[in-house]
């Protein structure tokens, strides 16, 4: 039996495509969802794994399949779709699952043979089952499962065209924040994989850099503090030889054993979610974790970087809350906090968000010709009415944002400072490097789409609605 499991790409993200821009090499990651499924696939079943975002498939010119798999998030689907269409239209069943299946089941319906929704380790056997039998159901309810369940990714299927290796090591997140769909996805409960089965999986990870794909890597309680000390101590026991990045809260930086202890155990860079740069725009998102204790978010950005750490800052444009000038508010904002890297984006309602929900209750929802506009929803892209601001209003909110920050005289002053620090400055350079090239080929896209708004975002010649 032969198993094809794909990874779809969007044309509109820059990251795509690696031969087309030696940046991306270092801004791709391993669909780890599919490497872990091909880990869960009987041996019977020949596995290739095909990440789009690598390189074009000819997929005419390849064996014909007995089952086709695909994951997709919301930016993915519509691509999803159309490789869906190729295979069945040669009488080779799909079944696709992710979250944006998982959201939005009923439209993957009409263009699948089947949807797994939520988490698809729980019920991929009885796929796999269904399958060879000839008798696959149309839908399969992955649960939450515990997560000593989960089986070592199948890293080996994905060899080689990759910069980072990628491993998850928990679950679910204990905030809420109202344009996330990780707690409905993965639940708020923060579960853990056992510390041994993580060591043992990054010791089979071929790259030197891993990114760890948590959506919370050290959690918000001192219990889940003292779970990621003793996997930061397990780490460093096995001397792994790894330098690794991850997604955390703030809060990293009011302990220092932790901080130490993540040094040691390969931390080189932590990607942090600053949402927005007034109190405002922190409650609106639901994001009050960030304004808990009256935080002085430069001094603990300097904590964090003062270990050798270098720091993502990630903010959103185009809340209620915010001002005409939020762009040049934002880069401020990141430099104040001594960010090395800036990552805005877009405000973006996603199937099922608190903010998708209550967007599509006012009507706000721009990019609404679905399948078709569902390549727009990256995060880099508008695809909402904003209350202050019409389609050329925040794209030129984002175009002074991203200008101003990673000017050459900022991306110098910024990599010097990481070299009088000793953090990092040939990582920072080529990482800021790699952001400012993204910038000018978004900047490009939206010349594009600029001729295009008027039916993408309906509306504009009026303004903010």
């Amino acid at each position: 039996m032969r198993l094809y499991l794909v990874n779809p790409y969007n044309r509109l993200v820059s990251l795509a495509n690696v031969k087309e821009n030696r940046w991306n090499h270092y801004r791709v990651w391993k669909p780890l969802g599919l490497l872990v499924l091909a880990g869960l696939t009987p041996p019977e079943w020949e596995i290739t794994v095909i990440d789009e975002n690598l390189r074009a498939a000819d997929y005419s010119a390849m064996p014909r399949p007995d089952l086709v798999g695909i994951t997709a998030f919301t930016s993915q689907a519509s691509r999803a779709y159309e490789v869906a269409s190729e295979f069945r239209s040669r009488g080779v069943s799909v079944v696709m699952g992710g979250i944006h299946a998982t959201m939005c089941t009923e439209e993957a319906l009409r263009h699948v043979d089947a949807v797994v929704t939520g988490e698809a380790e729980s019920v991929w056997a009885t796929v796999l089952r269904d399958a060879r039998r000839g008798q696959l159901q149309r839908t399969y309810a992955g649960q939450h499962i515990d997560l000593a369940e989960v089986p070592q990714a199948r890293h080996d299927l994905l060899a080689e065209g990759y910069a980072f290796g990628s491993v998850q090591t928990t679950r679910g997140c204990p905030l809420s924040c109202s344009f996330c769909s990780v707690s409905a996805f993965n639940g708020k409960r923060y579960r853990h994989r056992p510390i041994a089965h993580v060591i043992q999986e990054l010791q089979s990870i071929r790259e030197k850099r891993v990114l760890v794909v948590d959506d919370n890597l050290i959690g918000t309680s001192a219990s889940h503090i003292a779970r990621a000390k003793d996997l930061f101590r397990a780490m460093i026991q096995a001397d792994l030889g790894k330098d690794w990045i991850g997604q955390v809260t703030i809060n990293m930086a009011d302990d220092e054993e932790l901080l130490d202890l993540a040094v040691r155990a390969g931390c080189c860079g932590v990607f942090i979610g600053f949402e927005s740069p007034t109190a405002e725009g922190l409650a609106e998102v639901g994001k009050k974790f960030n304004l808990l204790k009256g935080r002085n978010f430069k001094a603990s950005v300097r904590r964090i970087q003062r270990h050798g750490i270098l720091v993502v800052g990630s903010f959103i444009m185009g809340l209620d809350s915010d001002e005409p000038g939020i762009g040049r508010q934002i880069a401020k904002a990141a430099e104040s906090y001594g960010v090395d890297i800036l990552n805005a984006l877009f405000l973006t309602p996603l199937p099922g968000t608190r903010l998708w929900d209550q967007m599509k209750s006012q009507d706000r929802i721009a990019a609404n010709d679905f399948p078709q506009d569902w390549r727009y929803y990256t995060l880099g892209f508008p695809t909402a009415h904003y209350r202050r601001f019409s389609w050329s209003a925040i794209v030129e909110e984002m175009t002074s944002c991203d200008r101003r920050f990673y000017s050459v005289w900022r991306i110098l002053r910024r990599v010097c400072d990481s070299f009088l620090r000793g953090r990092q400055p040939i990582r920072a350079l080529v990482t800021n490097l790699s952001y400012r090239n993204n910038v000018r080929l978004s900047q490009r896209n939206y010349a594009e789409l600029d001729l295009m708004r008027g039916s993408l975002l309906r509306g504009d010649s009026t303004g903010a609605r």
